[in-house]
């Protein structure tokens, strides 16, 4: 049985909206579930291990599956974070890793030994397309992926669209490198973004041409997904930045609300799922 499983992210929750207010845990875990959700994303770089622990009883009594995002900034830190993910039954973690040598065959040695590590204890690891990371450049991603055949990406688009900085409409070349990103791609993160801001308002006008861009990304990676995996869980989480990710207005408010358009998302890629063919 193949499901899709819809996850936001604690980040996204800190403040949920443009009134600034940081809700307690159990609120925010409230909220989540009876949105509808899966689970929730605990980001350790904008956070750290203490709310990680103090945030699990209140997912665990919301029935909310907690995934793990790590940014270790040695090769032996992760081993920590993967046993912290393993205790809290997180389906994987999802690295960016703060080791960035700047040499391609640099790089592929400290991606290797954290695949070791994962393997070791047991916990799989995919690592996020983003800046200021190891896998901060799309062509230097797409060369690790060559020369590292098991490395697994999680797919969050929007940072190779401002990284390259894509002219619209992206040309067959570009969309073909960003269709070798999703073909690796074992999980999503949707927000939409533009060649020069990550993250856009849903509603815009100005913005629809990138919302649907983003859209036709996530049915490609979910079809490809879909194609590869006869059973388990796709997970897609929602992660909508608070400032300086959202835009804000000379009044310092943010110019919409991340958390309805949380569920937008959530209900676009859903309708996706479904048309897809659904479960099964």
């Amino acid at each position: 049985m193949r499901q899709l499983k819809v996850y936001t992210s604690l980040w996204a929750m800190q403040p949920h909206d443009q009134s600034g207010v940081k809700l307690p845990y159990d609120q925010v875990c409230e909220m989540v579930a009876g949105a509808g959700f899966d689970g929730m994303a605990i980001d350790l770089g904008a956070s750290d291990v203490a709310v990680a622990h103090a945030v699990r009883p209140h997912m665990q009594a919301n029935n909310l599956t907690p995934l793990i995002v790590a940014f270790p900034k040695t090769i032996e830190s992760l081993e920590d974070t993967l046993h912290m993910a393993a205790d809290f039954g997180a389906p994987f973690v999802d690295v960016i890793g703060q080791v960035m040598p700047l040499a391609l065959d640099d790089m592929v040695p400290v991606i290797e030994t954290w695949m070791r590590m994962s393997d070791r204890i047991g916990v799989p690891v995919q690592f996020e397309t983003h800046r200021n990371c190891i896998t901060n450049d799309l062509y230097t991603t797409l060369q690790l992926l060559d020369s590292i055949p098991g490395m697994r990406i999680c797919a969050d688009l929007s940072h190779y669209v401002v990284d390259r900085e894509f002219w619209f409409p992206l040309s067959d070349h570009d969309l073909g490198l960003m269709s070798r990103i999703l073909q690796r791609s074992d999980s999503f993160q949707g927000r939409v973004a533009s060649r020069q801001q990550i993250q856009l308002q849903l509603d815009f006008p100005q913005h629809q041409k990138w919302v649907e861009l983003f859209k036709t990304w996530w049915r490609e990676g979910l079809a490809d997904w879909r194609a590869r995996n006869a059973s388990g869980d796709c997970i897609f989480v929602c992660e909508l930045g608070p400032p300086e990710y959202a835009m804000t207005g000379p009044d310092g408010r943010e110019m919409s609300n991340r958390w309805e358009e949380a569920q937008v998302i959530k209900a676009w890629v859903r309708e996706i799922w479904d048309d897809l063919g659904g479960d099964g």
